[in-house]
């Protein structure tokens, strides 16, 4: 009997929270992100070198993402080489499509922020399907968003890989020393000059996945840039075993970026 009056009482609690509004809500149904997914698919691309007398010809440096008119493509800074062996005709290049057949675009630089490690491309051809800009500030601790990316680069094909990731920690780019006597004068330039934060997430990226598009998985916003070197650098420097944590750099730098062109 006590066993029964128990039960009652639960789920008389369960409808009680239904009728206020407070039940749980169901997870993101997997029909609309497979759908979010093959929407933004063709707006990743691969970025990287192309010298023909080289083997193999392409060299995919990392991800970028199709923005704007859908000829421009944003990519980490730290992905396009300064300096390329023109003698021998090595060129930018944005590497489309799926498969073992990808197509090859190329592409020019139009402007670089190196202090928010984003570069803006412009590549030749028709345009291609292109990302919407979310509001970085809108994203808080706890959120739930994908990036999609070429985490390994070309090794098993040209095919995007998608990783779900958790927003950690919303935290400053630089890593604080705990005392004077860590400071030296680069860091204290960058704790003057780095004064913006980036997102922390728990999902696992690689140095190819530099660039990719970390987007909601409901209306696809791009919110961040997946960076993996750049970040790392300034915040864990103090770090002897460097942890496997993933930044994103916040999206809005990427509209001053666009204006620019």
């Amino acid at each position: 009997m006590n066993v029964c009056r128990g039960l009652l009482t639960f789920f008389g609690s369960i409808s009680r929270f239904a009728a206020l509004g407070l039940a749980f809500s169901p997870p993101l149904w997997a029909g609309e992100l497979v759908k979010t997914i093959e929407n933004i698919k063709p707006s990743i691309v691969g970025v990287g070198t192309l010298q023909r007398t080289r083997s193999p010809a392409v060299n995919l440096l990392g991800t970028g993402f199709v923005l704007d008119d859908g000829l421009h493509v944003i990519t980490s800074a730290h992905v396009i080489p300064e300096i390329l062996d023109i003698a021998n005709k090595e060129s930018y290049t944005v590497i489309t499509g799926k498969g073992k057949d990808p197509e090859l675009r190329a592409a020019t630089i139009v402007a670089i922020d190196k202090e928010h490690d984003l570069a803006l491309l412009k590549i030749s051809g028709a345009a291609l399907p292109a990302m919407e800009i979310g509001d970085a500030r809108k994203v808080r601790e706890g959120q739930t968003l994908i990036f999609t990316g070429f985490p390994i680069g070309m090794i098993l094909g040209f095919y995007p890989v998608t990783h779900r990731a958790m927003v950690s920690s919303i935290t400053p780019i630089v890593l604080p020393a705990h005392n004077s006597r860590q400071l030296n004068a680069k860091l204290i330039g960058q704790l003057q000059k780095s004064a913006y934060t980036v997102f922390q997430l728990d999902g696992t990226a690689y140095p190819g996945s530099s660039g990719s598009p970390l987007y909601d998985p409901e209306t696809g916003l791009v919110y961040g840039v997946v960076n993996m070197v750049f970040v790392k650098g300034k915040k864990e420097a103090a770090l002897s075993n460097p942890s496997g944590i993933t930044y994103a750099i916040p999206g809005n730098y990427i509209r001053e970026l666009l204006g620019r062109k």
